[in-house]
C-alpha cells in the first residue's frame, strides 16, 4: 500500500466556520468545485479497485490504527467540536469515545462479513448443484454528514464502508467540518492506501454534484427535503438516508416518573435539542401528568445552560441564529393557537432556553414537524390507541421510548407502532453503536449500526455450482 498526504481540493472558493455560542472565526476551509469533486471520485474509484482485494484482517488493523489516533487526538478533536458546533465540552468527550468504539466495532465486524451455502435441489426435479452466497465491496461510498455529531456519525458511514472493502468520500456539513477534516487526515496517519478516504468540502451545490458523480453506494444523514433531492440526484444509486425523526417518548402510570423525566430533560436539551431521535414529544398519561409535570420543571429549572466550553455548563448554544429564530416562531405560532409555555420559550443569540410546552396543537409545526431545539412538548392521553394512532400518522417513524413495566403495553406497543425501534424504560435518542438503527416513513432508509452496515454497503454474490 503506498501512502501520500490527503488529495486537496483546487478551491473555488473559502468559507468561514464560526463558533455559534461567541461568533468568533474557528477555521476557514475552501469549497470543492464540481469539477475537483469529479476528480476525487475518479480517484476513490482507483483506490476501491486496489483495495477490493484487502482482507478482513488488513481493514480491521487499518481501523484499529485509526481508533487509536482518534484516543491520542481526542482532546484536540474535542475542543475542535465544542468550538465549531457549539456541544458542551463533556457532550463532545463523549462523542470522540463513542466515534473510537464506531471504528473498533466496524473493524471486528469486517472479520464475520460472511455468507452461505444453499442446495438448489429443494423442489422435485431441483439441480443437484450449490449457490455461494458471498458478499463482495460495493466500491465507492459518498458520505454525507450533518452538524450534529460530526465525528462519530462520520464513523458510522466510513467504519462500515472500510470493512466492507470500499472506498470512501466525505462530505460534512459546512457549518461543522473541522473535525471531520481531521480525522480524514488521520486515515492518512494510520496508513490507509492513498485516495481510499478522501473529503470535499461545501453547502447544498457540493452534496448534490458529489450524488451526481459515479459513485456506488450514498449514505447521507440529514433533513427529509435533503434527502429527497439527493435521492433524486443519485438516480439508481443504492441510498441509505436517516432524515430524522418526531420522537415521542410515552409514559404510562406505572412507570418511574423521575427517571422518565431524568430521560427526557437528558435526551432532550442534549446539544440542545438538535438530534433526530431526541425526544420531541412527551405522551403523558391523565393520571400522573400533575406528579410528572412537577418533577420535570424542578429538573429543567436546574438545568445549567450558556457557555459550552465550560465543564458544568449541561447545555450550550444551537447552531446559529436562523435556528433559534425558527425555534422562537414556532413557539409562537403554537402560543397563538392555544399552547401553554411552562418554562423557557426564549433566546438570547443562539442560547435558547430549555423550555416546556403544554397543549400543543396537534398540527403546530412544533408538535407536528421536527423541532430542531431544546423544546419539550407534553401531551396528556388516557388511551395508549390514542398515542399509537397520533404517531402512526406522522410522516416521520425514527424511533420511540416508554416508560413502563406493563409487559401487555410493551408488547402491543412493539407490534403496532410504526417506528424502527422502541426502546423500553428508555428515550428514544438511545443507540448502541453495533445495533441496528433508522426509521421507516419519512425517517430514512435502510439502516446504520457497524454489523447491519456492513452488509447494506456490500453487494450479494452468488456463485452456483
Amino acid at each position: 500500500m503506498t501512502l501520500a498526504a490527503p488529495m486537496r481540493s483546487l478551491a473555488v472558493a473559502e468559507f468561514s466556520v464560526r463558533n455559534p455560542f461567541s461568533g468568533a472565526v474557528v477555521g476557514k476551509l475552501p469549497e470543492t468545485s464540481p469539477e475537483d469533486i469529479a476528480a476525487t471520485v475518479t480517484r476513490a474509484r482507483i483506490a476501491a479497485a486496489g483495495f477490493r482485494s484487502s482482507t478482513p484482517f488488513e481493514r480491521r488493523t487499518l481501523l484499529n490504527r485509526l481508533a487509536d489516533l482518534v484516543a491520542r487526538d481526542a482532546e484536540v478533536m474535542a475542543q475542535t467540536i465544542c468550538a465549531e458546533m457549539g456541544k458542551t465540552i463533556s457532550e463532545a468527550w463523549g462523542e470522540i469515545r463513542r466515534a473510537q468504539n464506531t471504528l473498533r466495532l466496524s473493524g471486528d465486524a469486517a472479520t464475520f462479513l460472511d455468507g452461505e451455502v444453499l442446495h438448489c435441489a429443494v423442489v422435485s426435479g431441483g439441480v443437484d448443484r450449490q449457490a455461494v452466497v458471498t458478499y463482495v465491496p460495493t466500491g465507492v461510498v459518498a458520505a454525507i454528514t450533518p452538524f450534529n455529531y460530526p465525528v462519530n456519525l462520520l464513523c458510522h458511514k466510513l467504519g462500515p464502508a472500510i470493512a466492507a472493502g470500499n472506498a470512501v468520500v466525505a462530505k460534512p456539513s459546512p457549518k461543522a467540518p473541522l473535525a471531520a477534516d481531521h480525522l480524514v487526515r488521520l486515515t492518512v496517519e494510520a496508513g490507509f492506501p492513498t485516495d481510499l478516504v478522501q473529503i470535499v468540502h461545501g453547502g447544498a451545490g457540493t452534496a448534490l454534484s458529489l450524488a451526481r458523480a459515479p459513485i456506488d453506494l450514498l449514505s447521507f444523514t440529514g433533513g427529509m427535503q435533503g434527502g429527497l433531492a439527493l435521492k433524486r440526484a443519485s438516480g439508481l444509486v443504492r441510498c441509505l438516508m436517516e432524515l430524522g425523526g418526531n420522537d415521542p417518548l410515552i409514559v404510562l402510570p406505572d412507570g418511574d416518573l423521575a427517571a422518565a423525566a431524568a430521560t427526557a430533560i437528558s435526551q432532550r436539551f442534549e446539544i440542545a435539542g438538535q438530534s433526530c431521535a431526541a425526544v420531541k414529544k412527551l405522551y403523558i398519561h391523565k393520571d400522573v401528568v400533575p406528579k410528572f409535570t412537577e418533577i420535570l420543571l424542578a429538573e429543567v429549572a436546574a438545568h445549567r445552560y450558556g457557555d459550552p466550553c465550560l465543564t458544568d455548563t449541561q447545555m450550550g448554544p444551537v447552531i446559529d441564529r436562523t435556528a433559534a429564530i425558527d425555534i422562537i416562531a414556532r413557539l409562537t405560532e403554537a402560543e397563538t393557537a392555544g399552547a401553554k409555555v411552562l418554562t423557557g420559550g426564549r433566546a438570547d443569540g443562539t442560547l435558547v432556553a430549555p423550555t416546556v410546552v403544554a397543549d400543543v396543537p396537534l398540527d403546530s409545526r412544533l408538535f407536528a414537524t421536527e423541532t430542531f431545539g431544546p423544546v419539550l412538548s407534553l401531551r396528556g392521553f388516557n388511551d395508549l390507541e390514542q398515542v399509537i394512532s397520533e404517531v402512526n400518522a406522522s410522516d416521520y417513524g425514527l424511533q420511540a421510548g416508554v416508560f413502563t413495566n406493563d409487559h401487555a403495553a410493551i408488547r402491543h406497543l412493539g407490534r403496532s407502532i410504526q417506528v424502527g425501534g422502541l426502546m423500553v424504560n428508555e428515550g428514544p435518542d438511545f443507540r448502541a453503536e453495533h445495533v441496528p438503527f433508522g426509521g421507516i416513513k419519512g425517517s430514512g432508509l435502510g439502516r446504520e449500526g457497524v454489523r447491519i452496515a456492513l452488509r447494506e454497503m456490500s453487494e450479494t454474490r452468488v456463485v452456483i455450482d
